[in-house]
C-alpha cells in the first residue's frame, strides 16, 4: 500500500502555504520542519499538490463506501448525502449506516408530505372554483356600467368635436425636441472607456526561470534588470533601449544565471527570496532560504557568501554609501555586513520572532519589524534599539523610512498602516481603512529630500483586500482608494516622477494607475499571480515577475 511519509506531508503543506500566498508561513513552517534537509525534487510536484491529494482522497473513500450496488445514480444520490468531513473522519461502515438513516428518515417524511400536500390541493381546487364564480359575477355588472357610460359619452363628443379640431392644429410637436422630463444623461466616451490594455506588442517575456519569480529590481544604472525565484537562481537580464517589441527573450547572451546551488537544483532551501543592487548598480545582494546572503557583480559573477542567519532571509538593502549590507532573518535577527571585508559587523538580537523587513534611515542607522509586532531602530555600534516602536497588533510586514529620514511608515496583519516619527513613541497616524492585511507600503519620491520637491509627498499601502490607498501623510487621512484588482496585491511601485504607481496583484493583472485621477490608465493581464513589480529609473519600462516562473517588461507611453 502507498504511504505518505510525515516529511513529504510537510513539503506538500509547505507548497501549499507558499502558492497561497502564505510566504511568511510557508517559510516559518519549512525552516521548524528543516525542510532545507529533504531530498525532494521540488520540480516534480505539481502545483496544488495537496488539495489534489486531499480530493483524491475523498473519491477513493466514496468508493471504498461502496454505499450502494444500483445505478450509478443511485450512488450519486448516496453522496449527496454527506459532507467532505464525513467522509475524513468515518469508516465505511459508519458512511452505509449514516446513508440508510438519511434515507429512512426522507422516505418518512416524503410519504407524510404527499398525504398533507392531497389535503391542500383538494381545499386549493375548492378555494379556486369559489374565486372563479364570483370574478364571472363582477364581469357582467361591469359591461352592465360600461355600456351604459359609453352612451352618455357619445353625445358629449359630437358636441366638442369642431372645437378639438382647431385645438390640435395649434400644438404640432417641435421638432427633434421632448416633451416634459428629465433630460437624458450625457455619456461622454471618458466616462465609459475602458483601461487601455497594453499591446503584446510592448509587452517582452523573458522566459528561463523554472519555478516561480519572487522578486525583482532595475539596477540604478543601465538597463539591467535581476530577477530571484523559487529556483535556487537568480538571473541578470539585459534589457535593450527602447521599445520592447513582441515576443520572448530568452537567449543565453541577454542573461546571466546566478545559480545558488552545487549541483542539483532542487533543493527549495535556496529559494532566492530577496535582492537589491547598490547604489551605483555595481553589485547585486541576494537573500535565501538557505540563510546565506551572496554578493554578485553586475555580469553575474559571485563575489562573496555572507554566512552567519541560522534561518532564511527575508529581506536585505544596501545603504546609499553601499559599505554595509543589512539583512533580516527567520532566526530573529538582523545583521550589518561590512562589504570590505566581506564579514559580519554587528548582528541585532532584539526581536523575539522572525524578522520580516529591514530598512536604512541613513548611513548607520535603520530599523527592522518583525512578527513579534515591534519595530526597532537602531543604530552600528550601539547594542541596544535607540527607540522601538509598539502600537500594531499583529505581525508587521514591512517598514519604509520617507525620502528625508524623518517619518518611518510600518503595516501590518491587524488591517492597519501606521506612520511613526523618531521625537515620539506613539505612532503620528494610524491609517484604518483597509479590512484585511497589508502586505507592503511605498512612499512617493515626491516632497522635501526628492527629485520632485513641489510636488505632495504619499503613501502608497496594498492589501489583501485586494485595494491599493493613497495616504495623505500629513493629516492622516486616505486620498485615493484603488479598487481595479479582484485578489491579493502583493506589490506597489511609484513611477520616478511621482505621477504613476503600478500594482501587481494575484489576480494576474498590473494595473499603472494615474496618482492624481486616481484612475487606471493602462493594464496588463499576465498568466500567473504577481509578486513585484518595478520602474527602471528612466520611468518608460515597468517590470513584473509572476508565479509561472516569466518576468515581463512593459513599455510605458502616455
Amino acid at each position: 500500500m502507498i504511504s505518505l511519509t510525515s516529511n513529504e506531508l510537510n513539503y506538500l503543506v509547505f507548497r501549499y502555504l507558499h502558492e497561497s500566498g502564505f510566504t511568511h508561513s510557508a517559510y516559518a513552517f519549512g525552516y521548524e520542519a528543516e525542510l532545507h534537509k529533504s531530498t525532494i525534487d521540488g520540480n516534480v510536484v505539481p502545483p496544488g499538490a495537496l488539495v489534489t491529494f486531499i480530493q483524491k482522497g475523498l473519491q477513493y473513500l466514496e468508493l471504498e463506501a461502496d454505499l450502494s450496488s444500483s445505478s450509478d445514480a443511485d450512488m450519486d444520490d448516496d453522496f449527496s448525502f454527506l459532507q467532505p468531513l464525513d467522509l475524513i473522519t468515518k469508516d465505511a461502515y459508519q458512511l452505509q449506516k449514516m446513508v440508510r438513516e438519511k434515507k429512512d428518515r426522507m422516505n418518512a417524511a416524503n410519504q407524510k408530505n404527499e398525504s398533507k400536500e392531497e389535503s391542500e390541493r383538494e381545499n386549493a381546487r375548492e378555494v379556486e372554483e369559489e374565486r372563479r364564480d364570483r370574478e364571472k359575477e363582477e364581469e357582467e355588472d361591469r359591461e352592465d356600467k360600461s355600456h351604459k357610460e359609453r352612451e352618455q359619452e357619445i353625445g358629449k363628443e359630437n358636441e366638442e368635436t369642431h372645437e378639438d379640431h382647431n385645438e390640435i392644429e395649434k400644438m404640432e410637436p417641435e421638432e427633434n425636441g421632448t416633451c416634459g422630463g428629465a433630460e437624458p444623461m450625457e455619456i461622454t466616451p471618458s466616462s465609459i472607456s475602458l483601461p487601455s490594455e497594453i499591446p503584446s506588442s510592448d509587452v517582452t517575456i523573458l522566459e528561463g526561470h523554472t519555478s516561480e519569480v519572487f522578486a525583482c529590481a532595475w539596477s540604478p544604472s543601465g538597463s539591467l534588470l535581476a530577477s530571484g525565484s523559487g529556483d535556487s537562481t537568480a538571473r541578470i537580464w539585459t534589457i535593450a533601449d527602447g521599445g520592447c517589441g513582441s515576443g520572448m527573450q530568452n537567449e543565453p547572451a541577454n542573461v546571466a544565471v546566478l545559480k545558488h546551488f552545487k549541483g542539483r537544483a532542487n533543493e527549495k532551501s535556496k529559494d532566492v527570496t530577496t535582492l537589491d543592487w547598490n547604489g551605483d548598480g555595481t553589485l547585486l545582494a541576494t537573500g535565501s532560504y538557505d540563510g546565506q546572503a551572496r554578493i554578485w557583480s553586475r555580469d553575474g559573477e559571485l563575489r562573496t557568501t555572507l554566512i552567519k542567519h541560522k534561518g532564511p532571509i527575508f529581506s536585505l538593502k544596501w545603504n546609499k554609501k553601499g559599505d554595509y549590507l543589512l539583512s533580516g532573518s527567520v532566526d530573529k535577527t538582523a545583521i550589518v555586513w561590512d562589504i570590505k571585508s566581506g564579514e559580519w559587523k554587528q548582528q541585532f538580537e532584539f526581536h523575539s520572532a522572525p524578522t520580516l523587513d529591514v530598512d536604512w534611515r541613513n548611513n548607520v542607522s535603520f530599523a527592522t519589524c518583525s512578527t513579534d509586532t515591534l519595530i526597532h531602530v537602531c543604530k552600528v555600534g550601539e547594542n541596544q534599539p535607540i527607540k522601538t516602536f509598539s502600537g500594531h497588533q499583529g505581525e508587521v510586514n514591512a517598514i519604509k523610512w520617507d525620502p528625508t529620514g524623518s517619518l518611518l511608515a510600518s503595516c501590518s496583519d491587524d488591517y492597519t498602516a501606521k506612520i511613526w516619527s523618531t521625537k515620539q513613541d506613539k505612532y503620528l497616524h494610524d491609517l484604518k481603512e483597509h479590512v484585511k492585511e497589508i502586505y507592503t507600503i511605498r512612499w512617493s519620491p515626491t516632497g522635501p529630500g526628492t527629485n520632485n520637491p513641489n510636488q505632495q509627498l504619499v503613501l502608497a499601502s496594498a492589501s489583501f483586500d485586494s485595494t491599493i490607498k493613497l495616504w495623505d501623510v500629513e493629516l492622516g487621512r486616505l486620498l485615493y482608494s484603488f479598487n481595479g484588482h479582484r485578489d491579493p496585491v502583493y506589490s506597489v511601485a511609484f513611477s520616478p516622477d511621482g505621477e504613476y504607481l503600478a500594482s501587481g496583484s494575484m489576480d494576474k493583472c498590473m494595473h499603472i494607475w494615474s496618482v492624481k485621477e486616481g484612475k487606471i490608465v493602462k493594464t496588463y493581464t499576465g498568466n500567473g499571480g504577481i509578486f513585484e513589480v518595478c520602474w527602471n529609473k528612466e520611468g518608460d519600462k515597468v517590470a513584473a515577475c509572476f508565479a509561472n516562473n516569466v518576468v515581463c517588461v512593459v513599455d510605458f507611453r502616455m
